[in-house]
C-alpha cells in the first residue's frame, strides 16, 4: 500500500430525484483488511458522528440507543461487505429503503451522512488498514447506497 500521495476520491455524486443508479458493493477485502471489529469500530465512530451532527434528529437522541443503532449498521455493512449474514440473522432481510421510510431524508441530509462518514474512515487511511482501493471500493458503495435511501426534497 503506498500512501504517500493519496488517489482517494471523496467527492458526493450529485443527487437527481427519481434516480436510483446500479449499487455495487464493496470490495470484500475491505473487510478482511479491517476485520469485523474495525468494521465495528467504524460504525461506532460514525455513529457518535451523527449524535453531534446537523442531522442528529433523525437518529436516536439516546446515546446507548444510537451505539445499539450503529452496531445494527456494522452488521448491515459486514453483511454487505462479504462477511457473516448478521443483519439477516438479527433484524430479517435488509431492505433499507423501507426500513429508512419513516424517517425524512433530503438531499442535505445525505450530504451530512456522508461527510460524517469520510471523517470516521478517516482513522483507517491514516493507519493504513486497507488499501486506497479497498477504501474508495467502500466509499464508492456509501456514495451510491446513500442516494437511494434519500426520500424527502430540502
Amino acid at each position: 500500500m503506498t500512501f504517500g500521495t493519496s488517489s482517494l476520491d471523496f467527492s458526493i455524486l450529485p443527487f437527481t430525484e427519481g434516480v436510483n443508479p446500479p449499487v455495487t458493493k464493496p470490495n470484500p477485502a475491505f473487510l478482511t483488511d479491517i476485520t469485523e471489529q474495525g468494521m465495528r469500530n467504524l460504525l461506532d465512530r460514525f455513529y457518535m458522528g451523527l449524535y453531534e451532527s446537523p442531522i442528529k434528529e433523525i437518529f436516536p437522541q439516546d446515546k446507548e440507543a444510537m451505539k445499539i443503532a450503529g452496531q445494527h449498521s456494522a452488521d448491515f455493512f459486514i453483511q454487505i461487505c462479504g462477511g457473516p449474514a448478521y443483519f439477516n440473522q438479527n433484524r430479517g432481510a435488509p431492505q433499507m429503503r423501507g426500513r429508512h421510510a419513516p424517517f425524512r431524508i433530503t438531499p442535505n441530509a445525505r450530504l451530512h451522512w456522508l461527510v460524517t462518514f469520510e471523517e470516521a474512515l478517516q482513522p483507517i487511511i491514516k493507519n493504513k488498514l486497507s488499501s486506497e482501493e479497498n477504501i474508495q471500493s467502500f466509499w464508492n458503495y456509501l456514495n451510491v447506497f446513500s442516494q437511494w435511501m434519500v426520500n424527502s426534497k430540502d
